[in-house]
C-alpha cells in the first residue's frame, strides 16, 4: 500500500492521517467539505510542530509528513487509495451513507475499513461496496500515542483483507489485537460499563465529580478518572456506544445512565464543547456537579 484514504478529519480521523503520513503513506483526507479537511490538516501541522519542539521528531520529518497529507474536496480522487478508513461520527446512518458514496469512487480491489468503536461490522458490511473487502480497524485516542488497534472481521470479511489490514497496522508501529464481531468489541465492552457506572454514581449522589475521579484514579491506578475520561472521549460518543451495547446484547447492565442522556441532551459533550462533567472555559477544569 502507498496511498490511504481517510474519511473524517476530526479528532480520530486526523490522528489516523497523521500516523499514516509519518509512516510514509500518502494520505487523502476528506470531511464534509474542503474547509473542514484543511482544518484537520492544520491541526495535524500544529501537533507535529509541538512534537518538533519536544524533540520527538525532526523538523524535516514533520514537514515531510505534512506534505504527504492532501485535503480533498470530495471522493473523486479516492480511486487512488488501496485502503480507505472511515472515521466519521459514531452513528450508523451516517456511516452507511458514506459507504454508499465512497463505493462509487473506490477501485475494485481496494479495502474499506471503519474505525467504529462499537457498531457490529457484519451489519455495517451490508452497506459496503464489497463485504469481503470490509472490516473494522479501531484506533484509540489520541492515535499518535495509543499503541493498540483492534481488528474486527465481519462474517464475510476475507482472509486476504485481514492480512493486508494487519500488515498496514503493524507498519504504523501499532500492536494488533483481534476481536470477534460483538457489540463494543474488547475495550469498549469493558470500559463503557465502568464509565456508565461512574455516571450512575454521580447522578445518585454517591460522591462528587472530583471525588469519583480521585477515588478511581488513585484506587485503581488509572491515569485519569472515569468522568475526566468520558469528557475526553465525548459524552455523545459514550452514549452511542452504551446504546449499541444495550441494544446489541439486550442486557440491562448496559442501560445508559439517565444523567449521561441529560448531559448529551443539553449539548454538554465534554472537552469538545467546553463543558461536560467539567467546565473547561477557565485555565483549569472545574467540576460541574
Amino acid at each position: 500500500m502507498k496511498t490511504i484514504g481517510v474519511i473524517g478529519a476530526g479528532q480520530m480521523g486526523a490522528g489516523i492521517a497523521q500516523v499514516a503520513a509519518q509512516s510514509g503513506y500518502r494520505v487523502l483526507l476528506s470531511d464534509i467539505n474542503l474547509e473542514a479537511a484543511e482544518k484537520g490538516k492544520a491541526g495535524i501541522a500544529k501537533r507535529l510542530a509541538r512534537a518538533v519542539e519536544k524533540e520527538q521528531i525532526s523538523a524535516g520529518g514533520a514537514d515531510a509528513a505534512c506534505e504527504r497529507i492532501a485535503p480533498q474536496r470530495d471522493y473523486s480522487t479516492f480511486a487512488e487509495a488501496e485502503l480507505v478508513i472511515e472515521a466519521a461520527t459514531e452513528r450508523e446512518s451516517i456511516k452507511r451513507t458514506i459507504f454508499a458514496e465512497i463505493g462509487k469512487a473506490m477501485k475494485p480491489d481496494a479495502i474499506l475499513a471503519t474505525n467504529t468503536s462499537s457498531i457490529p461490522i457484519t451489519r455495517l458490511a451490508q452497506a459496503a461496496p464489497d463485504p469481503a473487502r470490509f472490516m473494522g480497524v479501531h484506533f484509540f485516542n489520541p492515535v499518535p500515542v495509543m499503541k493498540p488497534i483492534e481488528l474486527i472481521r465481519g462474517l464475510a470479511t476475507s482472509d486476504d483483507t485481514v492480512a493486508k489490514v494487519e500488515a498496514f497496522a503493524q507498519s504504523l508501529g501499532k500492536t494488533v489485537v483481534h476481536a470477534n464481531d460483538a457489540p463494543g468489541f474488547i475495550v469498549n465492552r469493558v470500559l463503557l460499563p465502568m464509565l456508565n457506572e461512574a455516571i450512575f454514581a454521580l447522578g445518585e449522589g454517591v460522591a462528587t465529580v472530583k471525588d469519583i475521579d480521585a477515588a478511581v484514579s488513585l484506587g485503581l491506578n488509572h491515569p485519569m478518572g472515569p468522568l475526566t475520561l468520558a469528557d475526553f472521549i465525548g459524552l455523545d460518543t459514550c452514549l452511542e456506544i452504551a446504546r449499541v451495547l444495550h441494544e446489541g446484547t439486550g442486557d440491562p447492565k448496559f442501560r445508559p445512565a439517565p444523567l449521561l442522556v441529560k448531559y448529551v441532551d443539553a449539548g454538554w459533550l465534554g472537552r469538545k464543547t467546553g463543558r461536560g462533567f467539567y467546565d473547561y472555559s477557565g485555565p483549569e477544569p472545574v467540576p460541574t456537579r
